[in-house]
């Protein structure tokens, strides 16, 4: 019976048997080579796709960056609760006024992936409004801060949150956070009052305290889970919501009792 055009057992097609003696064929008069994972003879995979798997590519492929701003008064602490974050330090004493934008990159891990947060420390000083205006605009979070022990600073959040909305774009991730939340009886604000003016304005709220870590990776990590969930399209509320997140998370045990 003679074989057909298209036999299985042509020019270009091996049966296993033959791929397997040429495996180990090319296995041991070639080092380093790679068999046939297609059956095809004679077949190398190009070098781009060699390097592909060498170097797993694909897991290192770089983040998208999401820009992230620390906003508020002077003072608030925002340079603080930044190097709190980056380095997991709290420097002693008081740092000189920020002048004009500085800005450092984290990665935070959420559900194992990585979302890469370029993090923008911004004067609060009114001549430097201006420059911060400018920063707004391609912003994907803004973190706005108030000092728990300056009313003032808490005050002025109204008028923030009004240059957010006419600078910055709609979609931001707004997050209002309450800081030295460790000074107890310097106290000016109360958590109450903090809640009900972020309730007001829709955005999602926390204390944080820079000296003692409270709530401090929290408040990134939740910014981090929320600019995940929008960029993968899944803006649903029952999918995600970062103020039920926040909630659940600062109920389980994160440091020594604070002194609030």
């Amino acid at each position: 019976m003679e074989t057909s055009a298209d036999s299985m057992d042509d020019d270009v097609f091996e049966t296993i048997e033959d791929s397997r003696l040429k495996i180990n064929a090319i296995n041991s008069q070639q080092k380093g080579g790679t068999p046939s994972p297609t059956g095809y003879r004679n077949y190398k995979p190009p070098a781009e796709v060699l390097k592909l798997a060498e170097n797993d590519i694909i897991e290192s492929v770089e983040p998208i960056v999401h820009k992230t701003i620390l906003l508020g008064d002077s003072g608030v602490g925002k340079t603080s609760l930044l190097v709190k974050f980056d380095t997991g330090k709290f420097q002693s004493g008081n740092f000189s006024a920020t002048v004009g934008i500085g800005f450092t990159t984290k990665v935070v891990t959420v559900d194992n992936t990585k979302v890469k947060l370029q993090i923008w420390d911004t004067a609060g000083q009114e001549r430097f409004r201006s420059v911060t205006h400018a920063y707004y605009r391609d912003a994907h979070a803004l973190l706005l801060l108030y000092d728990v022990t300056n009313k003032t600073s808490f005050d002025n959040i109204r008028a923030w949150l009004g240059e957010i909305r006419e600078y910055a774009q709609d979609d931001v991730v707004i997050m209002l956070l309450g800081n030295k939340a460790d000074c107890g009886v310097e106290r000016a604000v109360r958590r109450e009052d903090g809640e009900r003016l972020a309730r007001e304005y829709n955005v999602a709220f926390m204390e944080t305290s820079a000296k003692s870590g409270q709530n401090v990776e929290l408040a990134f990590v939740a910014v981090a889970r929320e600019l995940k969930y929008r960029e993968n399209g899944t803006r649903d509320s029952n999918t995600f919501n970062v103020n039920e997140y926040i909630r659940e998370q600062s109920e389980k045990p994160q440091c020594p009792p604070c002194t609030t």
